[in-house]
């Protein structure tokens, strides 16, 4: 996986049905009466859910009452964003997870009936995650960098005694992936480049390590079987796509389990292996197998019709399975299935009431040729009111990264853009994930180069739209795609009318040289990419925007957190400048409680009116 976080000619048109009539012109504040679920854990005795959700402005956390679906707000923090982890085995008590402000360091909290939270983790500069159970329920593995702030060693704690014990050392810049039942073998991954790691297992007890890995490529665990037989890892190797992996720890031999002509994402046995659960990354969205082990039969999901199963955490008893389901025109919904009976329970609603969801619009998958042939994947969103004779203006949307995706969901920026009447075309440049491994590294040293050409292409792509305003396309990104839109911007001045750069890297050599300490397992993996900022200094200087911003014509539009660690706020304060001081149009907007992207309510309504006011001045005609 990649880290760091984030066409002249095409081969066919897409055919979208046409409005009879406008959509209703629906408000940033209405997008945000929208609720945001995550989670899902069910309850040890299975009457409840915990998830978390931002229906109270920032994330918190909740419990959702099966039968009833009734949904109890626990914690009411206005400040900082939690996030569940799980309920403690056998109790009503609950772990989560929280930063302060954006920065990141994540500490692990207990919250106990009728008590304050405990900080399990208080290590001032301590990061935490945990890292599942341990086999008999009594404690947790979790990883820590408290030893040394570059290395993340793996702990685990006594929730009796809540006192921890260092379970593996890590001292050679590895990654841990898992944990067999019996506590004997850890997987550890090493990075090598951002699309090429090695995987091992290590025996605690003897201290012995094995490499799994056979050749270069992508490699990462996928769980031990309950008797810890077998451990099964997802790759790449010898093929262009993920498949699963089945590794017999007697006989040391690995045996293709399951592929297909897409990525495995990732696959996980239920409590008592009685079920597989396989996620396939199949064209930008989700597609599911649950498999019966016992009857090699595959579970007849029900049917969702447009809807998209993005998750499932399958219970204890392996009675139920929550499923997280979306679609591009509503946030993430849960329901419960009951196995026995087939029954499917929605237990959410996080559309807005006041919105009909067929005035938002569906994404669609389309592919346009770049300038040199290839095939560039897209997610696409046509305005209902776009027509030939109601020409709209149009964004490219750059995903995060390098290698993220853009996929088939929900975005309240997106549908609020498209509601407005913009058209917008979610461009998976080369070098994006889940289109095989020879696309997805086809961008390696040449960010801001061939990548860019991609999305320039997606822009012509857009003018032979009938119903586009060739003349009104911007380019809009975050994180990466913040850098992209800003070497568009900058290193091709004349193709977009305007961009909007959300927390985006203007300077490599300052955002490579500053990565946070705890990033150092894939430091020189990402140096291996992007470049290294002594050796490759002048290279990186080339594509830094803010060393050529003299060369930007038309209007940006900058927003940044004052708490971000990976794009240090010093580097938007000195586009902004350079900006203004060659008298291009800017707009600069802090926000001083965020870090890498938006966390609270306020601030993304804030933003994101900011954004469509921004894009109106500049892409629309105004009188």
């Amino acid at each position: 996986m990649k880290y760091f976080v984030y066409l002249m000619a095409f081969l066919s048109l897409p055919v979208f049905a046409q409005q009879n009539q406008e959509p209703e012109d629906y408000t940033i504040e209405q997008f945000y009466e929208n609720t945001r679920i995550g989670g899902g854990y069910f309850s040890p005795d299975e009457d409840k859910l915990l998830v978390s959700s931002d229906k109270s402005g920032i994330f918190n956390l909740f419990e959702i009452d099966i039968s009833s679906a009734e949904m109890q707000q626990i914690t009411s923090s206005e400040e900082d964003s939690y996030f569940a982890i799980d309920y403690v085995p056998n109790s009503e008590s609950i772990l989560y997870s929280a930063d302060k402000g954006g920065n990141e360091i994540n500490h692990i909290y207990l919250l106990e009936p009728n008590e304050n939270p405990t900080d399990l983790t208080p290590g001032e500069n301590e990061k935490a995650q945990f890292a599942g159970w341990n086999n008999e329920k009594t404690g947790f593995y979790y990883l820590s960098n408290k030893r040394n702030p570059q290395f993340f060693d793996l702990y685990e704690m006594d929730m009796q005694s809540r006192e921890s014990e260092l379970i593996y050392k890590n001292e050679e810049n590895l990654s841990f992936e898992d944990i067999s039942h019996n506590g004997k073998l850890i997987a550890l991954t090493k990075s090598i480049t951002t699309s090429e790691n090695k995987l091992y297992l290590y025996n605690l007890e003897t201290e012995e390590m094995t490499e799994l890995s056979e050749e270069s490529a992508q490699y990462s665990a996928s769980g031990f079987d309950k008797n810890d037989e077998h451990f099964y890892y997802i790759t790449n190797a010898g093929r262009e796509f993920k498949s699963l992996i089945a590794y017999n720890l007697e006989t040391n031999k690995s045996s293709n389990l399951f592929e297909t002509n897409w990525d495995v994402m990732y696959s996980y046995l239920s409590e008592n292996d009685k079920y597989r659960v396989i996620g396939i990354n199949e064209d930008g969205k989700n597609s599911l197998i649950i498999e019966n082990t016992k009857t090699g039969e595959e579970v007849d999901l029900p049917d969702m019709e447009n809807e998209d199963i993005v998750a499932v955490n399958i219970s204890d008893s392996e009675e139920l399975m929550r499923l997280t389901i979306g679609t591009a025109k509503a946030p993430n919904n849960l329901y419960v299935y009951n196995f026995s009976s087939g029954e499917l329970k929605k237990l959410t609603n996080t559309l807005n009431p006041e919105i009909n969801p067929e005035d938002l619009v569906s994404a669609e998958v389309v592919r346009y040729e770049s300038f040199d042939g290839l095939e560039i994947p897209a997610i696409y969103y046509k305005p209902h009111q776009a027509t030939k004779d109601n020409k709209v203006p149009a964004l490219v949307w750059v995903h995060g990264g390098p290698g993220g995706q853009s996929r088939v969901g929900y975005s309240a920026l997106i549908q609020y853009l498209v509601n407005q009447g913009y058209a917008i075309l979610a461009v998976n440049n080369r070098g994006s994930s889940g289109y095989g491994k020879t696309f997805f590294k086809m961008d390696d040293k040449k960010h801001g180069e061939e990548d860019l050409k991609d999305c320039i292409w997606g822009k012509k792509w857009l003018q032979e739209q009938e119903y586009i305003d060739s003349e009104k396309i911007g380019i809009l990104g975050g994180s990466y795609g913040g850098y992209m839109t800003m070497a568009a911007m900058t290193f091709t001045p004349d193709e977009f009318e305007a961009g909007v750069n959300i927390f985006g890297v203007t300077n490599w050599l300052r955002t490579l040289k500053s990565i946070p300490p705890y990033w150092e397992a894939f430091r020189e993996a990402l140096y291996e990419e992007m470049g290294d900022p002594v050796k490759d200094s002048v290279a990186l200087y080339n594509k830094s925007p803010l060393f050529h911003a003299e060369q930007v014509k038309n209007p940006v539009m900058v927003l940044q957190g004052a708490n971000d660690p990976r794009v240090l706020q010093i580097e938007s304060d000195e586009i902004v400048a350079a900006l203004k001081e060659n008298n291009v149009p800017v707009e600069y907007v802090v926000f001083e409680d965020e870090g890498h992207g938006f966390i609270k309510k306020e601030n993304e309504i804030d933003g994101y009116r900011q954004i469509r006011q921004f894009l109106d001045k500049y892409l629309k005609e105004e009188e």
